[in-house]
């Protein structure tokens, strides 16, 4: 439970980080709780499109990866994000990536961020 707690966490701080860098990556709020809130769901929604999208897109893929020799896990990245932004519109939260590119960028900064607050952060069940 409390590495499913800890990954939530830096899916959450990865997302900040590419709402602050980035600005076609939005985040609205009338308060930094409602926010934080937001940015709380859309990081689990986030995880949930990773565990359970994300493999069977790779697997689909697979001769894009060996072809590309893994560059196509960038494109996977923006996709498995504009998912996010559409989940996250359907549930009425207010985060919303605008453009591919933007996407790119976002999943770029979201796996660099994410790869570093998990090698800090402990990892225990």
């Amino acid at each position: 439970m409390l590495n499913f707690v800890v990954k939530t966490v830096a899916n959450a701080g990865a997302l900040a980080v590419a709402v602050w860098v980035l600005d076609k990556i939005t985040l609205t709020g009338d308060s930094t709780a409602k926010k934080v809130g937001t940015l709380i769901l859309v990081a689990l929604i986030f995880g949930l499109v990773n565990f359970l999208v994300k493999p069977v897109v790779k697997v689909l893929t697979f001769p894009l990866f060996v072809l590309t020799l893994g560059l196509i896990t960038l494109i996977v990245n923006a996709l498995m994000l504009l998912l996010t932004s559409w989940l996250a519109d359907k549930l009425d939260l207010s985060f919303h990536v605008e453009g591919f590119w933007t996407a790119v960028l976002g999943g770029l900064i979201i796996s660099i961020v994410s790869w570093a607050l998990n090698v800090v952060l402990p990892e225990k069940d």
